[in-house]
């Protein structure tokens, strides 16, 4: 049998599965080498005192419900932990106290702890029966090498999900302005390119805004630079807040930012520009400098995707931008 057992973990192993999948074909064999009628595995919450049911397999009247919670200082498991007497063929005596294990009609338990490489107590991998069964050394050393086996597959899932969150970080540190916390040149154009993919199959339109913040230099020369970065941040947070989650504010580097939505008609342009205007300028208070902002330059067109592309609607709102400096300029709108 111990040949047996150890072919179908070797062919366990060497097959890429989840903890869960592991765990039950694990379970499967242990009952094979234990003859218990339930095995399980099981994971203390140290924060709740709770012992909770992870995986369990049942195979016959006996039930250990997945899923299900104990109080961990009323288990079998703490108990047997605790005294470190891992096997019982006399439960009913022994523990005589644990409620659970008597509703349950438990009379032999056989169960090892469950440590990670940190030495820190994951659970515990339980064999139970109502019948009595004699102590196997055969037994102990399958369950031992099973929850070797899970601990060190916890640890590779654990390893595997932290790399994929640094690797998350790192794509969304990569797509993110540093200073205002909006989405990058690099994030802004890609953006774009799916807005206007969406518009396309909408049927609908989409207005792109390009902003120059006026006489940004002399903020950072009068103020200082660290003025000059609240008020980056600021503007950021101003046009935030009037823009949807599915629109997009981005900061294209220095003092150039850009704004698009989807609109459903033409026609919208123009109330979209004064709705920025009037959220860029006014009142700014910058470490301790409170000053008055006259205003940006806005380039805004109305696009129809079907005839002109996102990297086109930059370069047409950047000229239209452009424009608006030079008359702001003529009529001494920027100071």
């Amino acid at each position: 049998m111990s040949d047996i057992i150890l072919a179908r973990v070797s062919q366990t192993l060497a097959t890429e599965q989840t903890l869960e999948s592991l765990v039950r074909q694990l379970l499967e064999m242990l009952e094979l080498v234990t003859h218990m009628e339930s095995t399980y595995l099981t994971k203390i919450d140290n924060a709740t005192r709770l012992q909770h049911i992870v995986y369990a397999r049942n195979s016959s009247q006996m039930q250990i419900p997945e899923g299900f919670s104990v109080p961990w200082d009323d288990t079998l498991c703490k108990r047997a932990v605790e005294e470190q007497h891992y096997f019982s063929n006399d439960v009913a005596t022994r523990w005589q106290e644990c409620q659970a294990a008597q509703s349950l009609g438990i009379n032999t338990f056989f169960t090892t702890p469950v440590h990670l490489a940190d030495g820190s107590l994951y659970g515990t991998l339980c064999a139970a029966s109502r019948d009595t069964h004699s102590y196997s050394l055969n037994s102990e050393h399958v369950l031992h090498l099973f929850a070797s086996l899970i601990a060190r597959y916890i640890e590779k899932e654990s390893l595997v999900m932290q790399l994929r969150e640094a690797n998350a970080a790192l794509v969304a540190h990569s797509y993110t302005d540093a200073l205002t916390g909006l989405a990058n040149r690099r994030a802004v154009y890609e953006l774009l390119d799916a807005l206007f993919e969406r518009v396309r199959r909408n049927q609908t339109r989409v207005l792109v805004a390009f902003i120059d913040l006026d006489d940004f230099k002399e903020i950072n020369d009068i103020h200082g630079h660290q003025a000059g970065d609240d008020f980056l941040i600021q503007v950021g947070h101003r046009l935030t807040s009037v823009m949807s989650d599915t629109d997009i504010v981005g900061r294209l580097g220095g003092d150039e930012f850009l704004v698009a939505c989807e609109i459903s008609s033409s026609g919208q342009k123009q109330p979209f520009i004064e709705l920025l205007r009037r959220q860029i300028c006014g009142h700014y208070q910058l470490c301790n400098h409170s000053i008055h902002y006259p205003g940006a330059s806005i380039g805004a067109i109305d696009v129809c995707p079907q005839e002109m592309d996102a990297e086109s609607a930059i370069q047409a709102a950047d000229a239209a931008m452009y424009i608006d400096k030079k008359y702001r300029q003529r009529v001494g709108v920027a100071t």
